[in-house]
C-alpha cells in the first residue's frame, strides 16, 4: 500500500497525501520516493491546474526518519559514499520537483514541519497552517547543519534575513501564529478548516486562465534568482505579450465584466 496518496476533490484539483501518521510523515524513502513519483505524475496531468500537498495525523512531515526504513533505490552493488549521494539527490529534488510543476502548490501544513518537512513546504508557491502547524530547522538539533534542501536559499527570500538566521542557529520551533505574523504562511485556519480553505482557495485560482496561472507560478520563481530589475521587467514583458498575443483572454475579461459575470478563459 502506497504511504502516498492522491486525491480528487474536483476534477481540476489534485491533493497529494502524505499517509504515514504514527511516523509523522518522516522522511523515509518508501514514502520520499512515491512522493517524487506523485509529483511528476501530476505536473503531467493536463486535467489538474492546481495542486494541494498535506499529510495525515499529527504532523506534515516530521523530516529525517529515526527508526528503520527502507534503503534509497536501486543502489546494489554501490559503495557507502555513492549510496550517500543516491540518497542526498533523491531528498535534494524535491523542491525543484515542484517548482517544475506547471500547476500552483498550495501546502497544507497539518502540525509538525520539522528540519526536512520543514524546507519541503517552502517549495511550495502558497503556504496555508493549521492552528496546531509548528516548523524547526531541526538540523542544528541534530549536530549538523541547518542548511538543507535549498532552506539557506528560500527561507530568508520568504522572511528576511535575520528572522532565517535566528529560527536557522537557535532551533527553536515556531508556532504557526508566528509563522503567519512574519510571512512564512499566508493564513492560519482552525485544523478541521485546514483542506476546505485549501480547496476553496485552489477553486479560485482555478477560476483563472490556466495558462496565466502557470506562467505566474514560473515567472515568480524566476524572479527570485533574478539578478536585476531590468532582468525581471523583461521576463515580465515578453510572458504578458506571449499570453496577451497568442489567447483572447483579455477580450474575454472586458466582456464578462461588462456583462457582470466570471470569465470564461479558453487559453
Amino acid at each position: 500500500m502506497s504511504l502516498v496518496r492522491i486525491e480528487k476533490p474536483t476534477p481540476d484539483i489534485s491533493v497529494i497525501v502524505l499517509d504515514r501518521p504514527e511516523r509523522l510523515n518522516s522522511m523515509a524513502f518508501e514514502l520520499m520516493v512515491p512522493l517524487h513519483e506523485a509529483f511528476e505524475t501530476i505536473g503531467k496531468d493536463n486535467e489538474t491546474t492546481c495542486v494541494i500537498l498535506t499529510g495525515t495525523g499529527r504532523g506534515f512531515c516530521s523530516g529525517a526518519d529515526t527508526q528503520h526504513s527502507e534503503p534509497p533505490p536501486n543502489i546494489a552493488g554501490l559503495t557507502l559514499t555513492r549510496i550517500a549521494t543516491r540518497a542526498m539527490t533523491i531528498l535534494s529534488d524535491l523542491v525543484p520537483a515542484m517548482q517544475r510543476m506547471p500547476q500552483p502548490v498550495i501546502c497544507a501544513i497539518n502540525g509538525a514541519a520539522i528540519g526536512g518537512g520543514f524546507c519541503l513546504t517552502l517549495g511550495a508557491d502558497i503556504r496555508i497552517a493549521s492552528e496546531s502547524a509548528y516548523f524547526r530547522a531541526a538540523g542544528i538539533n541534530n549536530g549538523l547543519t541547518a542548511t538543507e534542501l535549498g532552506l539557506s536559499f528560500l527561507l530568508p527570500r520568504a522572511i528576511g534575513s535575520s528572522r532565517a538566521f535566528e529560527i536557522m542557529l537557535s532551533g527553536r520551533d515556531v508556532s504557526a501564529a508566528e509563522a503567519a505574523d512574519m510571512g512564512l504562511v499566508s493564513k492560519v485556519v482552525p485544523d478541521a478548516d485546514l483542506l476546505p480553505e485549501a480547496i476553496a482557495l485552489a477553486k479560485q485560482i482555478n477560476g483563472w486562465s490556466s495558462q496565466g496561472v502557470a506562467l505566474t507560478k514560473r515567472m515568480m520563481w524566476a524572479g527570485l534568482e533574478t539578478s536585476s530589475l531590468r532582468a525581471a521587467i523583461e521576463l515580465e514583458s515578453h510572458t504578458q505579450l506571449f499570453v496577451r498575443m497568442t489567447t483572447k483572454n483579455f477580450e474575454e475579461a472586458v466582456r464578462a465584466r461588462k456583462e457582470d459575470r466570471p470569465p470564461e478563459f479558453k487559453d
